[in-house]
């Protein structure tokens, strides 16, 4: 394998500094919720009445809805592992590739809102169907450029694939995940100002449909410029692009997801979306609304699993009565009808922040993704013990035998996957909590560089001895102390009250843990994720009580608020477990343990097994710039 060059901690994280989106130019409420200050006007309004846009929705999700249901197959897409011609052309010729795209290029121009919906939709079909039109639309060609490309390729581009040209990101390299200061693949530039692309992507999602793909590459630094991370637009059929094979995995069948090869690609200057070196920041701005895809696409699982869960809860008896009417078996159905009615509001509610254009949702985004994909395994995992061994069984074999072909082990494989897409859990506790203590970093982050000089840190200190003057006494009492608070709001303003107390402890927390390990706090990520991970059922909690009180219909049985009170009070266990855990827990004793695991310490406690994989080939194959010597694994669908 090519030798990488090493890549200090120091230097990755400088990377990913850069490439932060820094400036807080709009109102977030997940912000402010972590600095301890509950905002929930920010997200209790009804957005502005657009009658025309919603009746355009709203006919687009019918019309999507009768196509999905009279033309399209979702267990062919499972067995065969494909997507057929004929199932992508009627999906192009109702313009779901160009559902966010604006009208004057050939799209719908519909809502973020809608666009969720029309995920659902697409993903209780198949769930394939969904990250097909996520991949293409979400983090592919047409955000990018919609946010940052110019005015000839909004009109070239946008179109096309308002017309149906599929696209794909290509940011991930075989040995580059999450640590872009590691990426190796090359934009070297010519005298005649164009550039030739050389490196190997993997994981190409829509890689081996597309027709136009976004490719993240280095350029060096030239006489003219710095270089850096840069995107490029390029076309997918370009000599030297060869789709190296079709990757298959634990779900998600009918998946386009490839090995792309680069070698000598010539691309104009004139792909370049935005500037040299802004390359990650164009992809984490796309992903600040690009990452609501994967929660829109839990909320289909989970709505389906809460299905299949109460009708055979209803239909299978055991011991003389309904499975659903022993307690053990209600306790899930509980948690999965409140998780699932809570991970419906947070999606409303951020894809109505999108819609507004008023709010930065980096973080509301983040947290929906990062909550909504872990709540929604938990909601499958149970529909599959609540069904048994049928749960297991796949829907073809159940079929076979007369029964109704319920694929819940396949949903539950479809699922995984979420928690890795676009940054795994673990990935997104770190980015939520870096954005989570921007504040107290821009007023104290000097203090704690081992680069700063003793003046910088005398300014910091001032700066923040005047920041936290002003803030910690703010956070000793609040409008959650007072028993009337928020009483406008709801039956549920109890339950705002709690989050708005909540919110005032985690910020103390959070300074406190500041203040105890100061630099060292980027290391405690168990701090750290639990921090996250307050601020997500704090969030959940507001969202479903702001989705119910739009809902009304009283508070009693069968009510949107009774079913929000239920959440809410499920979260607040998990909230009061998880503030425990933030300065009790095993956390030291568990990394020292790690460390001895993979020094080898315990190695004899995998004795007695056979591993088949051993000698099959290296963790992470070779990658090397070159000619591909395979056959394009590429298909054309029109």
């Amino acid at each position: 394998m090519t030798d990488q060059p090493v890549v200090t901690e120091r230097e990755a994280r400088a990377v990913a500094e850069q490439a932060r989106q820094s400036e807080w130019t709009k109102d977030s409420f997940a912000k402010d919720l972590y600095l301890g200050q509950f905002r929930p006007d920010r997200i209790w309004p009804r957005p502005p009445d657009d009658l025309e846009g919603e009746a355009r929705g709203e006919q687009f999700l019918a019309d999507l809805s009768a196509h999905l249901r009279e033309q399209v197959d979702g267990q062919r897409i499972e067995t065969e592992d494909r997507i057929s011609d004929e199932d992508l052309a009627g999906l192009i010729e109702l313009g779901v590739f160009g559902i966010k795209i604006p009208t004057r290029y050939g799209g719908l121009g519909l809502s973020q809102v809608h666009y969720n919906r029309a995920l659902m939709l697409l993903g209780t079909v198949h769930p394939s169907l969904g990250a097909l039109i996520s991949a293409h639309q979400s983090i592919g060609v047409p955000e990018p450029v919609k946010q940052f490309g110019n005015p000839e390729q909004k009109e070239q581009y946008l179109r096309r694939c308002a017309e149906g040209a599929i696209s794909a990101f290509l940011l991930t390299e075989p040995d580059v995940g999450s640590d872009p200061a590691r990426l190796q693949t090359s934009a070297t530039r010519t005298p005649e100002g164009d550039y030739l692309l050389d490196g190997v992507k993997l994981w190409t999602t829509n890689g081996v449909l597309a027709e136009l793909l976004v490719v993240m590459a280095r350029v060096a630094p030239h006489a003219d410029g710095k270089g850096g991370i840069t995107a490029f637009v390029v076309e997918a059929d370009a000599p030297g692009i060869t789709v190296e094979r079709r990757n298959s995995f634990m779900g998600l069948k009918g998946l386009e997801n490839g090995l792309t090869r680069l070698h000598q690609v010539r691309v104009p200057a004139g792909a370049v979306i935005g500037r040299e070196g802004q390359g990650l920041k164009i992809a984490l701005t796309t992903l600040n609304t690009g990452r609501l895809s994967i929660p829109a696409l839990c909320v289909a699982a989970s709505k389906w699993s809460l299905k299949i869960a109460r009708e055979w809860a209803l239909e299978r008896v055991q011991w003389g009565r309904p499975v659903g009417r022993h307690p053990a078996i209600a306790h899930q159905l509980a948690f999965m009808a409140a998780t699932t009615y809570a991970q419906e509001a947070m999606v409303e509610i951020a894809g109505e922040l999108s819609d507004s254009g008023a709010a930065d949702i980096r973080i509301e985004a983040a947290l929906a993704k990062l909550w909504c994909s872990e709540m929604a395994w938990q909601v499958a995992d149970r529909l599959v013990q609540i069904r048994g061994g049928r749960g297991y069984e796949t829907a073809a074999s159940l079929a076979a035998r007369g029964e109704r072909a319920v694929p819940a082990e396949q949903v539950l494989r479809d699922l995984r996957i979420n928690r890795i897409f676009e940054g795994s859990s673990e990935i997104m506790h770190l980015l939520i909590a870096r954005e989570a203590v921007d504040a107290h970093l821009s007023v104290a982050g000097r203090l704690i560089d081992p680069d700063a000089d003793l003046p910088a840190k005398a300014d910091a200190a001032r700066a923040a001895a005047g920041f936290y003057a002003g803030w910690l006494p703010r956070l000793v009492v609040g409008p959650g102390d007072s028993p009337t608070s928020y009483a406008d709001l709801g039956p549920l303003a109890g339950h705002l009250r709690f989050v708005e107390r909540t919110s005032r402890r985690l910020a103390r927390s959070t300074f406190y843990g500041m203040a105890r390990w100061q630099g060292g706090l980027e290391h405690k990520q168990g701090f750290l994720g639990r921090i996250v991970d307050i601020g997500a059922e704090l969030f959940a909690m507001t969202s479903v009580c702001a989705h119910a009180s739009r809902h009304g219909g009283g508070s009693g049985p069968g009510s949107p608020h009774a079913l929000a009170d239920a959440f809410c009070r499920q979260s607040r266990l998990r909230v009061a477990g998880l503030l425990r855990a933030l300065w009790v827990n095993t956390d030291g004793a568990d990394e020292t343990l790690a460390s001895d695991v993979l020094e080898g310490r315990y190695s004899w406690a995998e004795a007695g097994i056979i591993d088949a994989s051993e000698g099959t080939g290296p963790w992470i194959a070779d990658a090397t710039p070159g000619p591909s010597a395979r056959e394009s694994a590429a298909r054309r669908y029109r």
